[in-house]
């Protein structure tokens, strides 16, 4: 092996370390949660997860929001348990 094949793949392998970590900076950038973030950006949604509590291993709190009104909703082992409403305002 003469020394400008070997310095041909050392820089073969530079070369694509190098590819695979500007692909692993572009996805942490442009990643799906970029992708999904540009996606509810061009719709109206009329349902958001304002915010999430988790209780204990099986059981989570999260506050909906539909059509500008907030529910309470307890949800355990991939059911819903209970829906607290809260009162309307109008």
């Amino acid at each position: 092996m003469e020394l400008s094949d070997f310095l041909r793949a050392i820089f073969a392998l530079a070369l694509t370390l190098g590819l695979v970590g500007l692909a692993a900076v572009a996805l942490r950038r442009y990643g799906p949660d970029a992708m999904a973030r540009l996606a509810a950006q061009k719709k109206d949604r009329r349902l958001r997860v304002v915010e999430s509590l988790v209780l204990d291993p099986s059981r989570r709190l999260i506050i909906v929001e539909c059509d500008g009104r907030e529910r309470l909703v307890l949800l355990g082992e991939g059911r819903v348990l209970d829906d607290l409403k809260t009162p309307d305002a109008g």
